[in-house]
């Protein structure tokens, strides 16, 4: 190789680890939004079609998440028309570099516009947990960012199920995995997953929140969907494959549409960043799940 011919190639791969990073850094998590669709026909399925619409990971905070943002996220959701929506918890900045905060306070009323035919229902994430110093110094109890969101409308389910009649299915919410931080990079969670579905009284189709998808293994085929997020598809996903990815299962649940036995898991990319502000191959979604028999 000349001496030229080495300048070149050094030049080029010099613009494209610039482009790279500003792909990752600023155009992905800032800029881009996409639907991502999944659609899960089930032998089980004895309700009527349910299209849902799901939120995972917020994470707001400018420049990156903004309230116009959230805004338009809220716009482009309802205009899905879904049945119902699910927001599956870390409205909480997950990292350091925001140059402006935004508060559970004026998150809440803005997420209080989205509309489904179903009503709008969430849980709270390991992030909305870990920033309420309250709540952990009470190892658990009331939540601002739950009280914050029930004031404005949106019911918040912490180890519960209800039957939503008229989408004949049941509801669960599981309270997350992570939530009460013990020292030592442990965590205490908050969930009870049997007692959850122990509040579920007959045969129809039961759909599960749960903000960490590491559940999944203990969930009974009695459950027709889990719905999980915090994963962000690991941020960054090459080929199929997150170099890091927060679950002790690593890229088993990293991402997608699971189907293990007779159990379907949906775990949506999410909209925001967590320790990093970097976002490569994994877009930030609104995520659809059509379900049907």
């Amino acid at each position: 190789m000349t001496r030229r011919g080495f300048i070149k190639g050094l030049l080029a791969v010099m613009l494209a680890g610039l482009f790279a990073a500003t792909y990752g850094f600023f155009i992905e998590p800032a800029l881009r939004l996409r639907v991502r669709k999944w659609r899960i026909r089930r032998a089980d399925w004895t309700a009527p079609p349910l299209r849902i619409a799901v939120l995972a990971d917020l994470h707001v905070g400018e420049p990156y998440v903004g309230l116009k943002r959230v805004q338009q996220i809220v716009r482009r959701t309802n205009a899905l028309s879904p049945d119902l929506i699910l927001l599956l918890g870390d409205y909480a900045a997950g990292h350091r570099i925001n140059l402006q905060p935004v508060k559970i306070a004026d998150l809440a009323p803005v997420l209080s516009g989205l509309q489904a035919k179903h009503g709008v229902y969430a849980v709270l994430g390991n992030h909305d947990w870990w920033d309420d110093r309250s709540a952990q110094k009470r190892r658990g109890g009331p939540n601002l960012y739950g009280d914050a969101l029930r004031r404005n409308g949106i019911r918040v389910l912490s180890n519960e199920a209800f039957k939503l009649d008229g989408a004949g299915i049941w509801l669960a919410g599981l309270e997350d995995q992570l939530a009460i931080y013990t020292g030592n990079g442990r965590y205490q969670g908050l969930d009870d997953l049997p007692a959850t579905l122990g509040q579920i009284t007959d045969d129809a189709p039961v759909v599960m929140m749960a903000h960490e998808p590491d559940i999944f293994p203990k969930v009974p085929d009695r459950v027709a969907l889990t719905l999980s997020g915090h994963t962000h598809g690991g941020q960054v996903r090459l080929f199929g494959w997150s170099p890091v990815v927060p679950s002790k299962f690593g890229n088993r649940y990293a991402y997608g549409h699971v189907r293990e036995g007779n159990r379907d898991l949906v775990v949506s990319g999410g909209i925001g960043c967590s320790i990093l502000p970097v976002r490569f191959g994994v877009t930030p979604e609104i995520t659809v799940i059509e379900l049907f028999s």
